[in-house]
C-alpha cells in the first residue's frame, strides 16, 4: 500500500514540475494588451512641411485626419494609416488617392470598412494633400 501513495505522489511531484517548467511565462501587460481604439498606428519622422504640402497639410487635418491620423499615422479602430509601405507610389499612384476621394474605396488592405468618396474637395486640393503625403513618405523611406 505504500509503495502505491508513493508512486501517486511522485507521479504529482512530476506532474507540478511539468507544469511549472512548461507553463508559459507572462508578458508585460503593456506587450500583451492589445492596440487602443485612437492610438496612432506607426511612427514616423516629420520633415519640414512648406509650400503647396504645407496646404495640403491644412486640408489633410480638416478633411482626413478624423480616420486617417494626425501626420497620416491612421487611427487604431479608424483608419490606416498612409506613411506606409502600402501606400508606396508604384503600388497606390497619385490617381488612385485622388479616386479614393472623389469615389470611395472599397475596403482591400485592412480591415476597418469602405472609405467614403470626400465631399467639397477639388482635384487641386487632393493633389496638395497628395504632395504633402509623399512629403512625409519620403521623410520615412517610402519613395
Amino acid at each position: 500500500m505504500t509503495r502505491k501513495y508513493l508512486l501517486i505522489g511522485a507521479c504529482a511531484v512530476v506532474a507540478v514540475a511539468a507544469y511549472i517548467t512548461l507553463s508559459p511565462v507572462p508578458v508585460d501587460d503593456a506587450a500583451q494588451s492589445a492596440p487602443v481604439e485612437g492610438d496612432a498606428m506607426v511612427a514616423i519622422q516629420m520633415p519640414p512641411i512648406e509650400g503647396n504640402a504645407a496646404i495640403g497639410q491644412r486640408i489633410f487635418d480638416t478633411a482626413c485626419a478624423a480616420c486617417h491620423g494626425s501626420n497620416a499615422v491612421g487611427v487604431e479602430g479608424a483608419g490606416p494609416p498612409l506613411i506606409h509601405i502600402i501606400y508606396e507610389p508604384s503600388h497606390h499612384a497619385d490617381e488612385s488617392f485622388q479616386r479614393a476621394v472623389a469615389m470611395g474605396v472599397r475596403s482591400h488592405h485592412w480591415q476597418f470598412g469602405d472609405m467614403p468618396p470626400v465631399e467639397g474637395l477639388t482635384r487641386g486640393d487632393v493633389a496638395m494633400v497628395i504632395d504633402y503625403i509623399r512629403e512625409i513618405q519620403r521623410a520615412n523611406g517610402i519613395n
